[in-house]
């Protein structure tokens, strides 16, 4: 067994089949198959059943993930803090975030970071959910993480770091049913069409809220992209609450970004485990200073 046949695992359990993490890894997928062969008959176990064109972890495989992890990070850490020596000229960080803080702030984190480091690299997950976050980086797919939440939450094996809040805002065409610069009441939502995250969102939990007050509400469009939201709301199907890190990109698009009363907030941190590699260790120093 050999870091590559791991690194190779933890691309097929990534990505979902032979064929994309061949692409991912930019590998022959006859190469990749056969090295997950090997590692099978090194460990003596099968660790993917096969069924049709599908691979489906078995039991020995869901185990190997995390110490495959921790090896493959391990090794990581190793060469970062080789490469360190001679000063941060070159190196990646991996970050999970969530998509409404993907746009702000982590868009002007790494721009700092970047600018300081300009031969560092990095790499950006998506996590829906700040539990999704936290899972990332404590299973090493992500060194360093981004989350929001109503409530931070509590986690072990990791450490949050509060930075912050976002505000929550409600994004309505121009010709919709709020004037430009108003602050929109709960009580004022009766009766609108509304475009909304899936559960477990900070965005969706605003909506259930509201309902739960007694608001009558229609759910037009639930979706889990982000990026539809603002289309859809432009081409008259729905308002939306969103952060307002989408504010800006709202109104340049030509929609109305309102206030809402009471207002409401999501409380962001950054998510870290203990030991980090030189460079997820200058990103975080650029991000703290914003």
């Amino acid at each position: 067994m050999d870091v590559r046949q791991l690194e190779y695992f933890l691309a097929v359990v990534d990505h979902g089949s032979v064929s994309k993490a061949a692409m991912a890894l930019y590998v022959a997928q006859p190469s990749l198959s056969q090295a997950i062969r090997s590692l099978e008959r090194d460990l003596g176990q099968t660790l993917f059943h096969r069924i049709g064109r599908r691979l489906v972890l078995t039991e020995a495989g869901r185990v190997l993930i995390e110490p495959a992890r921790q090896v493959v990070r391990g090794l990581e850490n190793a060469r970062a803090s080789v490469e360190s020596v001679a000063g941060l000229a070159v190196g990646r960080v991996e970050i999970a975030a969530m998509p409404s803080q993907a746009v702000e702030p982590l868009a002007r984190m790494i721009q700092a970071f970047v600018e300081r480091h300009p031969g560092m690299s990095v790499s950006v997950r998506a996590a829906f959910t700040a539990t999704a976050v936290i899972d990332q980086v404590r299973g090493g797919q992500a060194e360093v993480g981004l989350l929001a939440a109503t409530d931070l939450p509590v986690a072990s094996g990791v450490t949050l770091e509060p930075i912050g809040r976002q505000r929550f805002v409600l994004i309505a065409p121009t010709d919709g049913p709020f004037a430009a610069g108003s602050t929109v009441r709960t009580e004022d939502l009766a009766g609108q069409r509304l475009i909304v995250g899936q559960p477990g969102t900070g965005m969706r939990r605003v909506v259930d809220e509201i309902r739960a007050s007694g608001v009558e509400l229609t759910q037009v469009v639930e979706t889990e992209f982000r990026e539809a939201i603002l289309p859809l709301v432009l081409g008259g199907v729905g308002i939306a609450v969103l952060a307002d890190s989408w504010a800006p990109l709202a109104r340049r698009a030509g929609a109305l970004a309102l206030d809402l009363d009471p207002p409401r907030y999501l409380h962001l941190a950054l998510v870290r485990r203990e030991q980090l590699t030189p460079t997820a260790d200058a990103f975080l120093t650029a991000a703290r200073e914003l």
